[in-house]
């Protein structure tokens, strides 16, 4: 079937109270006196007429000498006594003139049934002091997760935390180190800037030097960009609390930019401008993977990374090759700004018709933005195509993949497994959970959308993608509270009139949209994933609305009850539609580098690492934007 398009457009017409806005006395009785039949029948005679002037010069005399009773907005005394007033004053005429109640604003369903009791527990609960005490419980978490990894784990790319040992899977360069790193400078954890920063000093390079295969995408998004961030968190402050007391900052530039100059075998090696996927460090050679693809995502989440290292070090050879990938694309034949989700490096095509936005896929769309958005206010006229296919390919979304589920309309965006002209696949990735986040910053650049509102800088497609937003996150949410633990699946399909499957709810009975998600047996695992926080960050930051606090806190208290390890580190899960979950024995890199770094800037103050003066790379690295960027 075809997908079908989801208007979205900006709210329903504000309520207008100049509706019920209170007509005077004196106007209700000529209106009724001079439009009514009345009028007709008393002035076809002459008693008629004279009975009418009666009547008003009496009503007149009545209203203008009557006094109204006093009433008191804190009791029930004037109630009473104007209802003595009416029944004992002598006239009823009194229930007929008096004044009707002006009728309230309608507010939206989430804003009604607020009283006064209510307001205080809502702004006691987001008083400073309680979001700063949940800060530092994501603080303490942050503490627990290093804690257990240096004892157990310290030079390897993960922490195994059941089995208390250490495993290599992303190449053996110490994955965790350098992707927690700027999460503690962050946090101010300067114990462990301390102990990563020095082991980095020590063993990286060597590690660099001697190391096998590694993924291009990979190393540049975690162990490149983490060192790059922490490269400039070390020597700019950026409102963080900390002491800084690791190596000399080159150290972090001057390993990353030997990492790059291997990388760039990946780009070098190719005949076409897409690069292999797979580099070998030792000898700085590269090839494509098995099948001969890449991966679009991966070969076009990149440039954020070698951006930054070429402004930094003042070499332009690695923006050079890195961009040639995004430009090439600009050339390709494109769904309604969609693209398909495998590319060859060999023909510079596309390959298949798969298209979603999910694995690998969903950082392509991540980055059209986040590179144009890293040129600063004096962005290069050169990059505006990243903007416009970045703009192209939201309206694609909208009306290619977006649809609503049955039946409570969660909004979700679906997949088009054989492209448009096949079926439309109900099903959604958790990683697309970033979607939320890179709509809201799309719209509004990074600032309040208060500020973006009151200068006028929003267009009716930002208002839509800002809709959009909101409500993705809101399923995103759901995904959560949906299941029995309440965290989130790997993968969940929405019931919609064309696909159903009973029997495959998350298990929390309770909620409204257990038949809304459905969670099949071999996508419920959960691997501490960040999309969904990202977002709920992004959000906060830009609508100011607390409830994606809430919401953020609601999933931190969740990873602390069911994913963390009493010996140290948190694990992944088998099984999030049971309770007591299955643990999976892995504490992926992510979960330091940026679960727990979105949530603690979700709790804290919006002047750190503001989202109008920074770009987060795809593995949550804060990259300044051109224009703050100091040159070695």
């Amino acid at each position: 079937m075809s997908s079908k398009s989801l208007p979205y457009s900006m709210k329903d017409v504000d309520y207008d109270n100049a509706k019920f806005r209170h007509r005077s006395f004196f106007k209700v009785i000529t209106q009724t006196l001079f439009t009514s039949k009345v009028r007709r029948d008393c002035q076809s005679c002459s008693t008629g007429k004279f009975l009418a002037l009666v009547l008003l010069f009496g009503l007149l005399y009545l209203m203008f000498t009557h006094t109204s009773p006093a009433y008191s907005a804190t009791d029930r005394v004037g109630v009473k006594n104007e209802e003595n007033h009416i029944m004992k004053g002598g006239s009823r005429l009194g229930m007929f003139w008096r004044k009707p109640p002006r009728l309230p604003p309608r507010l939206p369903p989430d804003e009604k049934g607020s009283d006064s009791s209510f307001s205080h527990e809502h702004e006691k609960l987001n008083a400073p002091s309680n979001w700063i005490s949940r800060q530092q419980s994501v603080k303490k978490a942050f503490i627990h997760a290093w804690s257990g990894y240096k004892r157990y784990a310290m030079g390897s790319d993960e922490l195994m935390p059941l089995s208390q040992r250490g495993v290599d899977g992303l190449g053996g360069l110490g994955a965790t180190i350098v992707d927690a790193l700027d999460t503690a400078m962050i946090m101010g954890v300067d114990e462990a800037v301390s102990e990563a920063g020095l082991w980095i000093e020590a063993h990286l390079l060597d590690r660099i030097t001697h190391k096998g295969q590694v993924n291009l995408f990979e190393t540049t998004i975690r162990v490149m960009g983490g060192l790059l961030s922490a490269y400039h968190l070390s020597i700019h402050e950026e409102g963080i609390n900390m002491t800084y007391t690791g190596p000399n900052p080159v150290i972090y530039l001057e390993t990353a930019r030997n990492l790059a100059d291997r990388l760039l075998s990946a780009f070098t090696s190719s005949q076409t401008p897409i690069p292999f996927s797979d580099v070998v460090l030792r000898d700085s050679s590269a090839h494509a993977a098995p099948d001969g693809l890449s991966s679009t995502s991966e070969v076009s989440t990149l440039q954020l990374e070698f951006n930054y290292l070429s402004a930094v070090s003042g070499d332009p050879k690695y923006s050079i090759e890195a961009m040639k990938v995004l430009e090439h694309m600009k050339t390709l034949p494109k769904v309604e700004g969609l693209v398909p989700i495998y590319i060859s490096p060999h023909t510079g095509e596309f390959s298949g018709e798969n298209i979603r936005l999910g694995s690998r896929g969903d950082s392509y769309y991540e980055y059209l933005l986040k590179v144009w958005l890293q040129q600063g206010i004096t962005r290069d006229s050169n990059l505006t195509y990243l903007y416009d296919m970045y703009q192209e390919a939201m309206k694609g979304v909208r009306h290619l993949l977006v649809q609503k589920s049955i039946p409570n309309g969660l909004v979700f965006v679906g997949e088009l497994p054989f492209g448009s002209k096949g079926s439309f696949s109900p099903k959604m990735d958790h990683l697309v959970c970033f979607l939320p986040g890179i709509l809201a910053l799309g719209a509004t650049k990074g600032i309040t959308k208060e500020k973006a509102m009151r200068d006028n800088l929003l267009n009716f497609e930002d208002l839509e993608n800002l809709k959009l937003a909101e409500d993705l996150a809101k399923t995103c949410f759901e995904m959560y509270s949906v299941t029995s633990i309440g965290l989130a699946p790997e993968i969940a399909y929405f019931h919609t009139e064309e696909f159903t499957e009973g029997g495959l709810d998350g298990g929390n009975k309770s909620s409204k949209y257990v038949h809304d998600i459905i969670i099949k047996p071999a996508d419920r695992h959960n691997l501490l994933r960040p999309e969904t926080v990202e977002s709920l960050f992004v959000l906060f930051r830009i609508t100011e609305d607390p409830k994606y606090r809430e919401w953020g806190w609601q999933i931190f208290e969740a990873f602390e009850k069911y994913t963390r390890v009493d010996t140290g580190g948190y694990s992944s899960l088998d099984d999030v539609t049971t309770i007591p979950p299955n643990r999976r024995d892995k504490m992926e890199t992510f979960f330091l580098g940026e679960t727990l770094k979105y949530l603690y800037l979700l709790f804290g103050d919006t002047s750190v690492i503001p989202l109008d003066k920074f770009v987060f790379n795809t593995e949550a690295h804060p990259f300044p934007i051109e224009g703050t960027i100091k040159k070695k």
